[in-house]
C-alpha cells in the first residue's frame, strides 16, 4: 500500500521550470474537463452544482495523492454521463464504482488481464456512442453560425491535437472575437451643437475594435471654445 512521502526532488527554481509547465497543463485539463462534466450533469439531472467547491476539492484531492504517490484526477465525462444514465444520483454511486474497481484490480485483476484489449476498445465506442447526443446535429442548422464555428473549431482542435486545454483555449479566442465584432457594431457616435459647446454622445462600448469608429466621428478641425464628451 502506498505510504505518506514528500517528493525527492530539489527544491530549486531549475527543478521549478521543468515541472511548471506540466504542471499547469494538467492541472488546467484537469479543471476544464471537470467544470464540463459538472455542467453536463447539471443539465441531465435539472441541477446546480458549486463549481468553485468542486475545483477546490480537487484541487486538494490531487495535492493529497502526490503525497502518496498518486497520479492526479479529475471528473470524466463518459464516466459520469454512464453513471447518471444508470441511475446514480448521489455520492453512494461514485463510491461504489470505486470501490468495485479497487477490488477488480487486487481480487480479479489477473481475470481483467485475461480480457483482450478489442473488447475494451468495443467498449470505449459503444459508450461514445452512447454518450454523444446525436439530436444535437440536427439542431446544428438552428444554431447562430458565429456559434458552430466556435464548437467545430473547438472540436477539431481537440481531435487533431489531443489536448483538451489547446481546444478550450481555441474556442475561447474565437467567441472573444466573435463578441468583440458584434459589439463594435453597435456602437455610435451623435454630435450636438449647442451655446458653442459641442458634445459628442457615445453610445456602446468605446475599445480596440470600435476606435476608429469614434475617431472617425470626431471633427478635429472645427473651432469651438468647448467640446463634451459625454460617455453616459
Amino acid at each position: 500500500m502506498p505510504s505518506l512521502l514528500v517528493p525527492n526532488v530539489p527544491f530549486t527554481l531549475e527543478t521549478l521550470w521543468i515541472i511548471l509547465p506540466t504542471s499547469i497543463a494538467v492541472a488546467a485539463v484537469g479543471l476544464l474537463e471537470s467544470l464540463l462534466t459538472a455542467s453536463i450533469v447539471d443539465l441531465m439531472t435539472d441541477t446546480g452544482s458549486d463549481k468553485n467547491r468542486e475545483s477546490i476539492g480537487q484541487g486538494i484531492a490531487n495535492i493529497a495523492s502526490g503525497f502518496f504517490g498518486g497520479m492526479a484526477g479529475c471528473a470524466m465525462i463518459g464516466q459520469s454521463v454512464i453513471n447518471v444514465k444508470s441511475g446514480g444520483r448521489t455520492r453512494l454511486s461514485t463510491f461504489a464504482a470505486g470501490a468495485i474497481l479497487l477490488f477488480m484490480l487486487l481480487v480479479l485483476g489477473d481475470w481483467v488481464g485475461l480480457i483482450p484489449m478489442p473488447a475494451l476498445v468495443a467498449i470505449m465506442i459503444m459508450v461514445s456512442i452512447g454518450t454523444f447526443n446525436w439530436s444535437s446535429l440536427r439542431d446544428l442548422v438552428h444554431h447562430p453560425r458565429r456559434s458552430s464555428i466556435v464548437m467545430l473549431a473547438t472540436v477539431l482542435t481537440v481531435v487533431g491535437t489531443h489536448n483538451l486545454a489547446l481546444g478550450v483555449g481555441v474556442g475561447v479566442l474565437l467567441s472573444g472575437i466573435f463578441f468583440a465584432w458584434k459589439v463594435s457594431q453597435i456602437f455610435r457616435v451623435t454630435s450636438t451643437l449647442e451655446n458653442d459647446v459641442r458634445t459628442y454622445r457615445v453610445e456602446g462600448q468605446l475599445f480596440f475594435a470600435s476606435a476608429e469608429d469614434f475617431l472617425a466621428a470626431m471633427n478635429f478641425e472645427e473651432q469651438v471654445p468647448r467640446v463634451r464628451l459625454d460617455l453616459s
